[in-house]
């Protein structure tokens, strides 16, 4: 029984699992999204977050335990240069998992594993639309008043539908 146990072993012993969350990692931060099972892209979530994470600080200390983790020097290099400022003020969730559905050979639970903040589709989106409104309690006040105008409004039309029917069965 696993009881208590966090990690996903994902069928593999150690070291093999390792190394593949190692070259999963360094797949992501070269090409910013990777296809893979939904096991392993939720494994490779919870290891390369807290990467990112020491990326923010670039020390030579942090540089040589991103790469402790990468094993790849291309990849700690864009991390550093390219991944880390990016996501800088960012504090936390920089990946997303977006499930694709069940490969045809043993199906699979599939899904594509991005970085937030390089999917240029949902940023084109973002950006596309009209600059968001400050959402503070104070603006709830316009549209208050606002919406009281617009009662009244309609207080006096139903007002006035009453006079007249009140004034048809007196003229009878």
């Amino acid at each position: 029984m696993r009881h208590g146990k966090k990690i996903n072993h994902l069928s593999r012993k150690a070291p093999h699992r390792h190394a593949l969350l190692s070259n999963m990692a360094a797949s992501l931060i070269q090409h910013k999204r990777i296809n893979t099972t939904l096991a392993k892209a939720k494994a490779l979530k919870k290891y390369f977050e807290p990467i990112i994470t020491r990326a923010k600080s670039d020390t030579t200390h942090s540089r040589r335990m991103v790469f402790r983790y990468l094993q790849n020097k291309d990849a700690v290099i864009t991390l550093f240069r390219d991944v880390a400022p990016k996501i800088g003020e960012r504090a936390g969730g920089y990946t997303r998992i977006l499930k694709t559905g069940f490969r045809a050979g043993d199906n699979a639970n599939t899904c594509l594993i991005e970085l937030v903040d390089f999917n240029e589709n949902m940023l084109k989106a973002a950006t596309g639309k009209a600059a968001p409104e400050k959402k503070t309690r104070r603006s709830r006040g316009k549209k208050k008043e606002a919406g009281s105008s617009q009662k009244s409004k309609e207080e006096q039309q139903p007002t006035s539908d009453t006079s007249t029917n009140t004034e048809e069965p007196k003229s009878e």
